[in-house]
């Protein structure tokens, strides 16, 4: 299943795209949040749609999407898990995942406008594949942890690299103002991956293509990354662990180029869909 949630921010709405529509799935009575992955949400949904899916409104592709689940309890991103992305930021290929958090108040829907923050100079991109945990886990073997996966989704994870860099303590400041988590457009479940390690994934600015590599790049896979993880604190249903970025990113270029008032950012993953922001 492809799930994604519709409407004005604040107010959005279950769905899911079906068959190339999206459809009204609010009459199932549960949003896709924390409480419906831990009660078996996904099984109960796929069952549900399979009788109601010819009775459900259809939604005009046009609609705002937001980010295809609640705020979750935590956003978890790993850092320098491409080695060409390490190289172009001048920094040693870590021997295990470097992790660090991202504010859930940086969620957004995968098309909603890219706030550039007051006193930004360097705001970057990263097109990331995010996995969406269902099932809670702690300690979890690398063997048992995608038992305890609901899906993947796209994931810009946008950076200001002065604050996140150049301002002392962690990378956390840098990565965590208003807008910088446009999840989406929607999330699949793993039964519609054939292969997570060989998903094309690209980033155009203006057109221009910055990022362009595949999934296959991953220094730590995910069900270790998941099994890492969860060594250090428990995951909860709906919680994000960002898996990082390849090379491309702005501050990797020479002279570096960061996003200015007007630019328009555009991503995608394959199987997982595309996102477009407009910088202002």
């Amino acid at each position: 299943m492809k799930l994604l949630r519709f409407g004005t921010a604040g107010n959005e709405r279950p769905g899911i795209l079906h068959e190339g529509k999206i459809l009204d799935a609010t009459s199932f009575g549960e949003d896709y949040g924390e409480s419906f992955f831990s009660t078996d949400g996904l099984i109960r949904l796929k069952l549900w749609l399979e009788q109601q899916v010819y009775n459900l409104p259809i939604v005009s592709t046009t609609i705002r999407l937001g980010a295809p689940f609640l705020r979750p309890s935590k956003i978890i991103c790993i850092g320098l898990n491409y080695a060409d992305h390490a190289r172009e930021a001048n920094m040693e290929l870590p021997k295990e995942p470097v992790i660090f958090f991202k504010s859930t108040t940086a969620l957004v829907g995968p098309h909603d406008p890219l706030i550039i923050p007051g006193g930004s100079k360097k705001t970057d991109w990263e097109v990331e594949l995010a996995v969406i945990i269902g099932k809670r886990c702690s300690s979890v073997s690398e063997q048992d942890a995608t038992k305890h996966i609901a899906g993947y989704c796209l994931h810009n994870d946008y950076s200001e690299r002065e604050f996140q860099l150049e301002r002392g303590g962690q990378w956390v400041k840098g990565k965590s103002c208003d807008s910088f988590a446009p999840m989406g457009p929607y999330f699949v479940t793993q039964d519609e991956i054939t292969d997570i390690n060989n998903l094309p994934m690209w980033l155009k600015v203006n057109e221009k293509m910055m990022q362009n590599s595949n999934t296959f790049h991953m220094v730590f896979k995910i069900p270790f990354i998941v099994s890492y993880v969860s060594q250090f604190m428990t995951l909860l249903p709906g919680d994000v662990v960002s898996t990082g970025t390849p090379a491309g990113v702005g501050m990797g270029m020479r002279p570096p180029l960061y996003l200015k008032k007007g630019d328009v950012i555009e991503l995608g993953i394959g199987g997982l869909g595309e996102q477009r922001q407009q910088a202002v």
